[in-house]
């Protein structure tokens, strides 16, 4: 008997192994696919939303630097840069983010979010995953397929296969000094349901999970030879392949090809397809053509893009510059956040977006989600910058039936606990959940088959219009 893994095999020997989008499509599926098939489209509700780009600040943006100024805190804690009104009487933010000024009536601010940690690695799954893992090793923690899945990949479980991919991590995931963050991927749902990934993360070895580019030496039309060769190879044997979730496995092979050719996802991650007005609207740097790109991708139908904002100095080091403690490339900590790979570049971008999916009409189904791992110190450190504080931050959301114009919880005097309405990472994740249709307490299944509530998270339904 011609088993389909041996065709793949040995096809693979001919050259198309490099192309990890159709192996990795049907990885696990032979385990697990009735599961998923029983799941997708039961419990889904009638959330507003179709799709979610969260941008991630990566390293813990400074709430009282950006979002939730302190001017009548003490000096060494209030912030060295004025808060100026916004269209919303009673919202002030930086004076170093006026275009966002603009769009604050789009735009619900939750400044009460508050967990325990003050390390970036627990952090950062906690706040993509929902969960704690008392297991990460800091700060070598190489995300492995015993982790929880990311918000992502929870997406990707309850969307039905299509042209597109359910979820996307762009410029590339969180990574550094050869590893890749836990909380990242798809952990014990399988490389199925990974994110795809447009590049791999820096200062590491690893490659993008289903990256949908050609290798270079592989044109179209022998991609597409080859597809003839392996429907050769399994028509001598597909008259033995009953079973259901070989089928499943086939349909995935057929998803896999479909994305590689789709005009769809070709003009989906093709920025030249805008004019130079929009791209330099959004901003010609990582930041901004990210965001570009995300608006791009969910127009196209993807449901879930992630935004990891790093900075990538010319060594080629990984930089997070939101971890502002300074100094960093001879500026102070507070001056980082002036240099155009924070606040400049953010506002621009950000802006730009609400702006286009308000007139194209897409910001009623498009929700928009900001945070990072942490919060940032309430005292200024002897570099002007500010240290990791995971007991308060503020979180952004627009879009998706969100109402704008509105603050949820409030923080004490120095912006350094709440002091209403505490939020926890797993309640910004339930919101984004319950936004996308997907309840909470919906459940996932490991490879042993145990059920996993999605998150324990209460959804702030309070933001909803």
């Amino acid at each position: 008997m011609l088993y389909r893994r041996d065709a793949l095999l040995r096809l693979g020997r001919i050259g198309l192994g490099a192309v990890t989008l159709p192996q990795l499509l049907r990885a696990e599926a032979e385990r697990r696919v009735l599961g998923a098939e029983s799941l997708t489209g039961r419990n889904l509700t009638g959330g507003r939303a179709k799709s979610c780009i969260l941008i991630y600040l990566w390293g813990g943006p400074p709430q009282q630097d950006m979002w939730d100024m302190k001017p009548e805190a003490p000096e060494g804690i209030r912030s060295q840069f004025q808060s100026i009104p916004t269209v919303v009487p009673g919202i002030d933010v930086c004076e170093h983010m006026p275009l966002f000024a603009r769009h604050t009536d789009k735009v619900a601010l939750v400044r009460s979010v508050t967990h325990p940690s003050n390390n970036h690695e627990p952090s950062v799954y906690r706040t993509l995953t929902g969960r704690i893992n008392e297991t990460l090793a800091v700060p070598r923690n190489q995300r492995n397929r015993n982790d929880f899945p990311n918000l992502g990949s929870v997406v990707s479980w309850f969307t039905p296969p299509g042209v597109m991919p359910a979820s996307v991590t762009i410029p590339r995931p969180i990574g550094h000094d050869g590893v890749t963050y836990s909380g990242t991927h798809a952990g014990f749902l399988g490389g199925r349901h990974d994110p795809m990934e447009v590049a791999a993360a820096e200062e590491t070895k690893e490659h993008p999970t289903h990256s949908i580019a050609l290798p270079a030496e592989v044109a179209e039309t022998r991609l597409l030879a080859r597809r003839g060769l392996l429907n050769v190879l399994e028509d001598a044997d597909r008259r033995f392949q009953s079973e259901r979730s070989a089928r499943a496995v086939d349909s995935y092979r057929e998803l896999g090809f479909s994305m590689l050719s789709s005009p769809t996802a070709k003009r989906a991650f093709d920025l030249n397809l805008e004019s130079d007005a929009t791209r330099e609207k959004y901003g010609r740097n990582e930041y901004g053509e990210s965001i570009l790109l995300a608006r791009r991708l969910v127009e196209s139908g993807v449901r879930l893009v992630t935004i990891s904002w790093m900075y990538i100095q010319k060594g080629g080091n990984v930089a997070n510059v939101w971890d502002n403690h300074g100094p960093f490339e001879g500026l102070t900590g507070t001056n980082m956040l002036k240099a155009y790979y924070c606040l400049p570049a953010l506002d621009r971008g950000l802006s730009a977006l609400l702006e286009d999916l308000q007139q194209s009409g897409l910001l009623d189904e498009t929700l928009v989600g900001l945070w990072g791992e942490f919060g940032r110190t309430p005292k200024l450190n002897p570099a002007q910058g500010r240290d990791h504080w995971g007991a308060c931050q503020t979180a952004c959301f627009a879009g998706g039936g969100i109402r704008g114009g509105t603050v949820y919880g409030s923080s004490d005097r120095d912006a350094a606990y709440p002091r209403s309405h505490p939020v926890s990472p797993q309640d910004l994740l339930a919101t984004v959940y319950h936004t996308l249709g997907i309840p909470p307490e919906s459940e996932i299944y490991d490879p042993l088959n145990r059920p996993h509530r999605v998150i324990d998270g209460r959804p702030l339904t309070e933001l909803l219009g």
